[in-house]
């Protein structure tokens, strides 16, 4: 496995204007990781999608920087609040192309994460899975032509539990359709993290490392930055290994697994984000090696 980073964990300093996501990229390689993963395209002004995307592409080739994976927002049931699954399909499309221009190998959109105020029917998981296999497979048709594997995350609360996530991979039923595993989302839906990573371990194409803090709902409300689980408990994002996500026992079940790819941060935490990011890749990097031994 390498260890790289999300451009999402610089998120913070680049809504500050500290910093550009060019910038995020040469900082990746600064602090030491093995590839990173652009989330979405954060254009200077003045400068189109493509042509940012081409210059992330040159910069990380410039500094021997592997690109892991693209990755972006989706809601395969509509956009705008409108059902319109193939409209959806033509935007994600053109992210593919996106991809294609950073050199991506991988890219990774979600599935969907709410409803459109215009759908009609049953408002549940598998009443739209179907429809979202569908979705996906055409997706993944046109990626596979360009050579760009696509995945989706357990994100998004209705499409985040493992079994979800196992019936929605098993149901595309393509060669080129996988997963990215985020290990430190499942909690978001009560769902146990090792014993999930373990289920989807064979479908990974691309892992996030993530951590969390957690209580349970019967505590009352612990303050600022701390966000409900679909069934009701306390979460908020940690640096790795701060946390009391199983990171570690995941890696370790990864490892057995034989998978071999990414392990991109996903840093969210209120700390200083660079120590933040720091701190979760040596502790990353350790719960590796000792998987390895």
């Amino acid at each position: 496995m390498n260890v790289g980073v999300s451009t999402y964990s610089f998120s913070r300093l680049i809504r500050s204007g500290e910093m550009t996501q060019s910038a995020a990229v040469a900082k990746t390689k600064e602090m030491g990781f093995d590839s990173v993963e652009i989330c979405g395209i954060q254009a200077d002004a003045g400068v189109s999608e493509t042509d940012y995307a081409r210059r992330l592409r040159d910069e990380a080739a410039a500094l021997n920087l592997p690109i892991a994976s693209y990755t972006f927002g989706a809601n395969l049931l509509g956009a705008n609040d409108h059902y319109d699954p193939q409209a959806e399909i033509a935007r994600v499309k053109q992210q593919v192309d996106i991809a294609a221009l950073l050199g991506a190998p991988l890219l990774r959109h979600d599935a969907f994460a709410s409803f459109p105020a215009d759908y009609q029917g049953l408002r549940g998981f598998y009443a739209v899975l179907p429809v979202l296999a569908d979705s996906c497979r055409e997706i993944t048709c046109y990626a596979a032509d360009k050579g760009i594997v696509t995945t989706v995350e357990n994100h998004g609360h209705i499409c985040q539990d493992s079994l979800r996530m196992e019936a929605l991979v098993t149901a595309v039923n393509h060669a080129n359709f996988g997963l990215t595993i985020d290990i430190g989302n499942f909690v978001g839906v009560d769902d146990d993290p090792a014993v999930a990573v373990g289920r989807l371990a064979p479908y990974a194409r691309h892992c996030h490392a993530k951590d969390n803090h957690l209580k349970p709902g019967t505590e009352i409300f612990p303050g600022r930055g701390w966000r409900l689980s679909r069934g009701g408990n306390w979460r908020r994002s940690a640096i790795i290994g701060h946390g009391n996500v199983p990171v570690a026992q995941c890696v370790r079940i990864l490892a057995a697994k034989g998978y071999a790819g990414a392990l991109s941060i996903e840093y969210e935490g209120i700390e200083d984000v660079l120590m933040g990011i720091s701190m979760g890749q040596e502790n990353l990097r350790r719960y590796i090696a000792m998987a390895a031994g």
